[in-house]
């Protein structure tokens, strides 16, 4: 057996190395792949933010300088997110919230019967 592996040329200690190679290139990829896109979701405000500046250039209009316009007071951002949440939830029908139970009677299945469960012996 071990001749013919070495006839074909199958190296299987190279191999086992491969699974480790393998592993730390997925590794690497997906590291990769969440540097890029953190650097992507945190410069697509800056430049929502130079394409409006631009807009607002081009139709002669003073652009906002200070940060203090653009703060909103967390007062006002609760206010506003109750306001959504009640709107939003009041968007669903009204429930009664009340459960009711019925028993039904339930007919004779042989499904659960034991009889037919257990084995019976042949007869003499």
């Amino acid at each position: 057996m071990i001749s013919v592996i070495g006839k074909i040329g199958l190296d299987f200690s190279a191999a086992a190395g491969s699974g480790v190679t393998v592993a730390i290139v997925g590794w690497l990829i997906v590291f990769a792949v969440l540097t890029l896109l953190v650097i992507v979701f945190t410069q697509i405000p800056k430049l929502i933010y130079y394409n409006t500046r631009k807009k607002l250039r081009q139709q002669n209009k003073q652009a906002v300088v200070t940060d203090d316009d653009l703060h909103i007071a967390g007062d006002v951002s609760a206010a506003i997110s109750m306001a959504l949440y009640m709107f939003f939830d009041e968007m669903h029908d009204e429930e009664s919230n009340v459960i009711t139970i019925k028993r039904v009677r339930k007919t004779y299945s042989p499904w659960s019967s034991k009889i037919y469960g257990l084995r019976t012996w042949p007869g003499k």
